[in-house]
Parts: C-alpha cells; structure tokens; sequence
C-alpha cells in the first residue's frame, strides 16, 4: 500500500523578510551570512524574496548564523489557545517528506515541542547535538535510533529518553511509514513571543 500524506493545514510561516531584516541588522551581507551559515549566497537570496522555503536543518543553521531562536522565523498565533483539536490539526509547512503535526501550543516563553512525527519509508534524519532533552514514542511502524554509540530498534509502544547534548539520529528503513511522537526541550519550533500592541 503506498504511503499516503495527511491532508495538511500548514502553519503560515513568514520567512523571507525575517531572515532580510536579520541580516541587515546584523550588518551582514547575503555572502557572509552564507559563510556563517554554510548555506549558499543565491539560496538565501531565494529565500528572503521567498522564492524557496528552508529546510528544519538550513533553518537551524540560519538561527545559529543570525544568533536568533529558530523560533524567529515562525508567525506568531493570534490567540493563546491551549487546545488541540482532533479536528483541526494543525501542520507545520516546512520542506520536508516528514510531515510534522503540531501538538503543543504557542505559549509565550515555551520551553519544549510535542510533535506527532509522520516519518516515510527510507527517511533518514540528520545527526543532531544541543543542550537539552528528547523523548521519543513510536506510536506505530519501526524506527532505527542512535544515541552515542547506542543504537536501538524501537517498535509500537516502545520510547526513548536522551540527553540530547549525545549526537543522535533516526532512520525507517521499512517499507512503511513511522509514527513518532516527539517531545524535546528546548523548543526547537517555539513561534517567536508576542508582538507587543
């Protein structure tokens, strides 16, 4: 049965001009900030004229290169609404085959993610290293899981607790998609505090 994606409602996220007015009080230019980000200068011409949208991984770079929450490049919700429907849920739209449900809610300050994770066959996540915690729950499928030297097969029902500082990973390599719910602190996704009035 091949795989098929959700319907997605995508969170609008404001990119271009966010990373333009970065830059430029910063006083970079579109070459020294791909240096520091080791992005290419006309992808991020691209991406401030919104043209392309950045990857979860060139937008962590781009975080660290305009010293900037990654959370800075995420639209602000215009209410403060605890709950999620099942309903209504909602997506973040970023240029990936894994298809990320946001879980948790915009909370100024939010310190942590909950993130239901649709992982596709043969996906393979790059190795990542910060301060903070992971805790994964594969809700359904199979997922290869790397932390340090320690690699595991977690199935249905199976879960995971690291110190994320560990460089780790996790890849499907079945023929089926992974279910994943993620929670991770800090906030990776955080959406940026509320504008002032």
């Amino acid at each position: 049965m091949p795989f098929l994606a959700p319907k997605r409602t995508p969170r609008k996220i404001a990119i271009g001009g966010r990373i333009k007015s970065r830059r430029q009080e910063l006083g970079l230019t579109l070459q020294a900030l791909a240096d520091a980000s080791g992005l290419s200068a006309p992808f991020l011409s691209q991406a401030e004229r919104n043209q392309t949208v950045p990857s979860l991984v060139s937008l962590t770079a781009l975080a660290a290169a305009l010293e900037v929450d990654i959370g800075y490049f995420m639209e602000v919700p215009k209410d403060e609404n605890i709950v999620r429907r099942a309903d209504e849920p909602e997506y973040i739209d970023i240029d990936s085959p894994v298809i990320y449900q946001q879980l948790s809610s915009a909370l100024p300050g939010q310190m942590m993610d909950a993130i239901l994770m649709t992982i596709p066959p043969g996906h393979r996540f790059p190795v990542d290293q910060r301060e903070g915690e992971d805790f994964l729950f594969v809700v359904s499928g199979e997922l290869v899981s790397q932390v340090g030297d320690l690699r595991e097969v977690l199935r249905k029902g199976d879960s995971m607790h690291f110190r994320s500082i560990s460089p780790h990973t996790a890849w499907n390599e079945t023929d089926q998609p992974a279910i994943l719910l993620y929670v991770g602190t800090p906030s990776i996704f955080r959406a940026v505090l509320e504008q002032k009035n």
